[in-house]
């Protein structure tokens, strides 16, 4: 089997000394909450937001300029900066933790490896976005916004600065991020770079030098840094994400709560966890979170039971709870038609739901009896977005 690690290292382990960690889209989810307020800021001007408009990872000021030129504003872009900010901030304390984040904050604070968050935001914009995650800002070893250095990504400055105030060389350093402007930042600066894509910035994945799909896939001894010592028999108990979906004809759709999705970008791999049906109870399930194939990178979510207790969930609500994580994907397999939900996971989704670690994550599933049946929302209320085919084990035709 190739060095999955890197594309030259062959099978040797690359020693890392620090680890660089991007902020936006890497550790929180804060780009959906921009692309709401980018929508509403466009809507008082009658413009519509282009989807495919590419500014991850840039610089505000950078942001700033390509926007108000793109869309023809009336407005310079300070001005643009001025109204747009305050709008951003509402958002950023609501930001949620990306899969993985804190787990692996608190991993590399414990075995005391240096690591820093450096970002494209502002030094001021930074702080607010991690003021309410307990324990990050104290964790971090450096914290570095474009505004403390010359250039910000794709320029080196930051990472080349990060790694002098660790006092740690550059090439000993690893950078972990999610855009274009990162990676290539991380090149330049001569750095190992893990990418962390969603799928709109998989450009990045051509220039990294390993590609996973969640930090529930990073796996630190892979370059020379203390292993996580929490997955029992193969499965990791992640913090848990409760969603409401809708089955209709052999497709799952996400329902939104509060004009929001639950599910992150981040978070393509095989889970498992449980799965209410109204009146039917709860089932064990295996989850399996991809992307359709094609331009449109839509969300793809399967569900199978392991239970064989999900036989009638047609035109049903369900109410799934994800409590932990198996594996991810190859490439190949993210964008795969075919179903890859294997007997083994099963297995161990199985065997995994009885332990305790996993069970307190469900108050739900503690206490069946406490579950009360759902009412199938009108379909107008619907927001179809994540499609798959049944599990061929468990097909309701």
């Amino acid at each position: 089997m190739s060095c999955s690690v890197c594309k030259s290292c062959g099978n040797r382990k690359p020693q890392v000394q620090a680890v660089i960690l991007d902020l936006d889209g890497t550790l929180l989810d804060t780009e959906r909450g921009a692309k709401g307020v980018l929508r509403e800021f466009l809507a008082k001007y009658g413009k519509v937001l282009d989807e495919d408009n590419k500014r991850l990872g840039k610089t505000l000021k950078e942001s700033a300029v390509a926007f108000v030129n793109d869309y023809q504003l009336p407005m310079t872009p300070d001005e643009y900066v001025a109204e747009i900010v305050p709008m951003y901030r509402q958002k950023w304390a609501m930001a949620r933790a990306l899969p993985g984040a804190d787990r692996l904050i608190k991993h590399l604070r414990r075995h005391g490896v240096p690591f820093a968050l450096a970002s494209n935001s502002l030094r001021e914009y930074i702080e607010a976005k991690i003021s309410g995650k307990q324990g990050w800002k104290e964790s971090f070893s450096v914290i570095l916004g474009s505004d403390e250095v010359k250039s910000g990504k794709p320029s080196p400055d930051l990472f080349l600065e990060a790694a002098r105030r660790m006092g740690v060389d550059a090439t000993q350093c690893l950078v972990i991020e999610d855009s274009l402007v990162g990676a290539q930042a991380g090149k330049f600066a001569k750095m190992k770079v893990v990418a962390v894509p969603s799928q709109s910035e998989a450009d990045c994945s051509s220039i990294a030098d390993t590609i996973i799909h969640s930090l529930l896939e990073f796996h630190p001894e892979k370059w020379g840094l203390p292993p996580f010592d929490d997955w029992v028999n193969g499965a990791l108990p992640i913090e848990t994400l409760s969603l409401t979906c809708h089955h209709i004809g052999g497709h799952l759709y996400e329902i939104k709560e509060d004009d929001d999705y639950i599910l992150p970008t981040q978070a393509a791999g095989v889970y498992f966890g449980w799965a209410e049906v109204g009146y039917n109870g709860i089932s064990k399930v295996v989850i399996q979170i991809g992307y359709e194939s094609g331009p449109s990178a839509m969300r793809k979510l399967q569900v199978c039971s392991v239970d064989n207790e999900l036989d009638q969930i047609l035109d049903h609500v369900l109410q799934l709870t994800i409590v932990g994580f198996m594996h991810g994907f190859t490439p190949k397999d993210v964008s795969s038609e075919e179903a890859i939900i294997s007997e083994e996971d099963k297995s161990i989704a199985q065997s995994s739901l009885d332990l305790p670690m996993f069970r307190k994550c469900s108050s739900r599933a503690l206490d069946p009896e406490s579950c009360s049946g759902f009412t199938v929302p009108d379909k107008r209320e619907i927001d179809f977005r994540l499609i798959s085919p049944p599990c061929p084990a468990n097909s309701v035709g």
